[in-house]
């Protein structure tokens, strides 16, 4: 069976999928958060899907309640996809009040209000497949048992609770890698986070040793080799080598220049200089975010200054420099990004 598992963006949501991570050999992780990220996220896992007609799916959305409309028309998208002959099976596990109206109306919206979609995930897990194994059960449910008690504050439960609110901080700011252009690294690094938090539950005063632990822990993600170095560097080196993999598709032109273009990177002077200087066939690095903010890097083979200000009236200095585009739309689809920029540097260029 394949796993297609939307989640939240938050501490419960991550854990709901660390935990069937530890199950599903083959598996499809996306992440939203409300609003245009769930409708968005919602369409680009059906047409995922699609290549999979001959499978065993699984649906599942944790800890994000879909409302009225958004429920009926994924009711309607999983009936047409049965009728069209897939296997499939959707399945909700939430625990918000807000999604009381859509669970009464559909039978695979599970609401539950006294356990965190997290508890009510690893429940499931247990009751449907059988899932874990003692050695797994050991580490895993305790874990959750702690993510349960801040999520739904349980701060009569003192332990789980203080152990919860280090691991909620700690998920919170998993900021080393963009969630949009690495999304499965992201997420693979707060994976690794909350797996060696597990390590840290038996010892007392576990949550202020793994408090004092995150900087070491997200050092040993980042590493690609044994030297050691400062946070920041680990993490321009892991962003640029990761880059690198991707430079082919994340490639853009002007005239017989070639770039890079990012997606909600953030903070580029650092990872854009250190990929330039180490792939000399590219001269300049524009990151947009999502409100059509850009940020340009050149390393002197481009006027970067000039393509800004040309491009959305910007300007600044000539190998750094930013502008506004006002008719940007926010997405979650990297290549509609590409496809708007590039747009604009042929017209530039034309």
């Amino acid at each position: 069976m394949k796993l297609f598992h939307l989640s939240h963006t938050d501490l419960d949501g991550f854990s709901c999928q660390l935990i069937t991570k530890e199950y599903f050999k083959e598996a499809f992780f996306y992440n939203a958060n409300y609003g245009v990220e769930v409708k968005l996220s919602l369409k680009k896992i059906l047409e995922d899907i699609e290549p999979f007609k001959d499978e065993d799916i699984l649906f599942l959305i944790t800890d994000l309640n879909l409302t009225i409309q958004e429920a009926k028309d994924l009711n309607k998208n999983i009936d047409e996809l049965k009728a069209n002959g897939y296997k499939i099976k959707l399945q909700l596990l939430d625990h918000h009040a807000t999604g009381e109206k859509s669970a009464a109306k559909y039978d695979w919206y599970f609401l539950d209000i006294k356990r965190c979609a997290a508890k009510i995930t690893y429940d499931y897990m247990l009751e449907e497949f059988n899932a874990f194994d003692e050695k797994t059960k050991e580490w895993l449910n305790p874990l959750i048992n702690s993510v349960n008690a801040i999520d739904i504050w349980l701060d009569n439960e003192i332990k789980n609770f203080e152990f919860g609110k280090v691991l909620l901080s700690m998920i919170s700011r998993v900021r080393e890698i963009n969630n949009v252009l690495f999304a499965d690294l992201n997420r693979d690094l707060r994976f690794y986070l909350l797996k060696e938090s597990a390590k840290y539950l038996e010892k007392e005063d576990g949550n202020i040793l793994l408090d004092n632990s995150i900087h070491t822990l997200k050092k040993e993600f980042l590493k690609l080799d044994e030297k050691d170095d400062t946070i920041d560097n680990l993490a321009a080196k892991y962003l640029v080598s990761s880059l690198a993999d991707l430079k082919e598709n994340l490639t853009i032109t002007y005239k017989e220049h070639k770039g890079l273009l990012t997606y909600t990177l953030g903070s580029i002077s650092i990872p854009a200089n250190a990929f330039l200087r180490a792939n000399k066939d590219y001269d300049f690095f524009i990151d947009i975010s999502k409100k059509g903010n850009a940020s340009f890097r050149a390393d002197g083979k481009v006027d970067v200054s000039m393509l800004a200000q040309k491009l959305a009236n910007g300007g600044g200095h000539v190998n750094a420099s930013g502008c506004k585009f006002d008719d940007f739309k926010e997405t979650i689809n990297y290549e509609d990004v590409k496809k708007y920029i590039q747009a604009k540097l042929d017209s530039l260029a034309s």
